[in-house]
């Protein structure tokens, strides 16, 4: 049995139903077909069956990603695309050794790739692509769905091409406001004469002495 035989039988078995009895025609099931390829190739089950999950599903990678904010940041920025499987190790040998554990978390992952085009559209209403998403599960066995992803760059050039348009209708506005108070100083400095006359009242011996504060509280004029 060559390589491709060996895809090709395991893409034929069913990620749902009977993994975990006998086939009614006699056929092998989930567990042995796993075992029976194993010692064909060469290879152990676990491997085995991530072929099986890489011939359904694409780009499957098996590593830990911990269920927190920093780690999931971390996978949506080393990903590429929507097709990304992430699976724990742990989990890996658990749907490699359990049919109930591989159909339960093939479900999950079916999930995914059933609801991406309706997050694409939606996303895209919005004016977003994505970059990356996909499905991880984690070593607790718990599953996240992630997406990344950014403006469109028509819609990023829109808004930017609004923002400059505010920003040159603000400093428009300054320059208006600044030349209008330049006007309005400039007449107020030509409507007050240059200098007024010194008013005396009278002083002693017949002369003459400026008018003060006293003069007009002590009702001298």
């Amino acid at each position: 049995m060559n390589v491709l035989t060996v895809k090709g039988d395991l893409a034929d078995v069913s990620s749902f139903v009977g993994k975990t009895q006998k086939k009614a025609d006699g056929g092998i099931s989930f567990i042995e077909q796993l075992q029976s390829i194993s010692e064909t190739t060469g290879s152990s089950p676990v491997e085995a069956y991530q072929k099986y999950l890489e011939r359904r599903y694409g780009n499957v990678m098996v590593q830990s990603v911990m269920n927190d904010q920093k780690s999931m940041d971390r996978i949506g920025g080393a990903t590429f695309g929507t097709g990304n499987v992430v699976i724990a190790p742990n989990i890996l040998e658990q749907m490699a050794s359990n049919p109930e554990k591989a159909a339960y978390y093939e479900g999950k992952i079916q999930h995914y790739f059933q609801t991406l085009p309706a997050c694409e559209a939606q996303l895209s209403a919005m004016g977003h692509e994505i970059h990356s998403s996909g499905v991880v599960i984690h070593p607790d066995g718990t599953v996240t769905y992630y997406v990344t992803g950014d403006l469109k760059p028509e819609v990023r050039a829109k808004i930017e091409a609004q923002i400059r348009a505010e920003d040159e209708a603000k400093a428009k506005r300054k320059r208006e406001y600044q030349r209008l108070s330049e006007e309005a100083a400039e007449r107020r400095r030509e409507s007050i004469p240059l200098g007024h006359p010194v008013m005396h009242a009278p002083g002693g011996a017949g002369g003459l002495r400026p008018l003060g504060y006293a003069d007009f509280c002590c009702g001298r004029l």
